[in-house]
């Protein structure tokens, strides 16, 4: 049977059916209308103001080419500028190959790029490193929890360092939904409420942040990408086969192929989610140590980095458990002590419960240990 013609142009072949909308396109009709509909988040959300110096995420794969690509398109009719803000992790065999896919872009659409390291912002730890304080094979669940921590925070500083003042990552709608369908197992309620927002407005010094994807499905991101050639970095993270988001993922892709509209159901129903008054999360404050956005004493970075430096990095955390190792390991980087201007500067202060009973600062943990709950966190970037 041919294919039918595109119900756009009426000309050309359709070479594919949306999705979303079971819309037959061609693939030139398609690129057009995905760029309209990424134009119409930005414009109605008001989310990247004319003038606006835009530090884009980039990782090298498929979300963030896209998400390059389409502003880099729409750049004049919104009057932005851009520049590609990439982070290496320090995850050997992998991130420098992603690192060299991100500078073939940008050389190729003549965009500014910019490379924060992780072992540069936080004194000698990369992301092997902290694998092996962890766990000690290289391989543990708890890096990605680490690494969303730490890379959120080393793309503040590269936009900060190249006078950014919005920054923009890739997640599409998939990823969204699986972060609702992971808030919802962990019965987080504060983090459910503010999840479902195209992003941030900027509190305290933190940049205001957007996601202008996060209406697309991963399915019509890549056939972007395939339909533009778009060369990108496809291999998966040697750390994430572990990652609690994994069974969300596969949760998600079971009920979406019951109900074609759970990804974007699940979006939609973030953004409607309203808290009672006493469930609401406190206004943030600022971190005690280094002056970044905090729902505690300490922010998240700084928190995991005061585990690490006293090699007693967090296994898990999250609410009513404890998330120190019970046995202290030999320190990963013992120079940390002095050289770290992150280092520990006296025993935690934080009066939050752990187990519903006793205080961190009570006595149930080692001197200085610092409480660090599941609501603290954020999302994966």
């Amino acid at each position: 049977m041919p294919a039918p013609t595109c119900s756009s142009c009426q000309a050309a072949r359709a070479a594919l059916r949306r999705p979303r909308s079971g819309q037959a396109l061609c693939g030139s009709c398609f690129c057009a209308a995905f760029e309209a509909e990424v134009l119409h988040t930005v414009l109605a959300g008001s989310l990247l103001p004319p003038g606006a110096v835009v530090a884009v995420g980039a990782s090298g794969g498929k979300d963030s080419t896209v998400l390059a690509h389409v502003l880099r398109e729409l750049a004049p009719r919104l009057g932005i500028t851009l520049h590609l803000v990439a982070v290496d992790e320090g995850i050997g065999g992998y991130r420098d190959a992603a690192l060299e896919a991100v500078s073939s872009q940008a050389a190729r659409w003549e965009l500014p790029l910019t490379v924060v390291a992780y072992a540069d912002l936080f004194g000698g730890w990369t992301m092997d490193a902290v694998a092996r304080s962890t766990a000690g094979s290289g391989r543990s669940r708890s890096c990605c929890t680490f690494c969303g921590v730490l890379r959120r925070r080393a793309l503040e500083e590269g936009a900060r360092l190249v006078g950014a003042t919005h920054i923009v990552t890739g997640h599409n709608a998939d990823d969204m939904a699986e972060t609702v369908l992971m808030n919802f197992l962990r019965g987080d309620a504060g983090r459910l409420a503010r999840g479902g927002v195209l992003g941030s407005a900027g509190e305290g010094c933190a940049l205001p942040r957007c996601r202008p994807l996060q209406f697309a499905s991963q399915k019509e991101v890549v056939l972007y990408a395939h339909f533009r050639r778009l060369r990108y970095f496809s291999e998966e993270c040697v750390y994430a086969p572990e990652a609690f988001r994994g069974h969300a993922r596969d949760l998600l892709k079971r009920l979406e192929a019951v109900r074609p509209s759970a990804v974007l159901d699940l979006v939609h129903s973030a953004e409607r989610l309203a808290l009672a008054p006493t469930a609401r999360p406190p206004p943030p404050g600022t971190c005690s140590r280094c002056g970044a956005l905090a729902s505690h004493t300490l922010c998240q970075a700084c928190a995991l980095l005061d585990g690490l430096n006293r090699g007693l990095p967090r296994l898990a955390i999250g609410k009513g458990r404890r998330v120190l190792q019970a046995k202290r390991p030999l320190p990963v980087n013992p120079s940390q002590a002095t050289s770290d201007p992150l280092a520990p500067r006296g025993p935690c202060t934080c009066e939050q419960s752990k187990d519903g009973a006793t205080l961190c600062g009570d006595g149930g943990d080692p001197a200085g240990a610092t409480c660090v709950l599941q609501s603290d966190l954020s999302p994966t970037e």
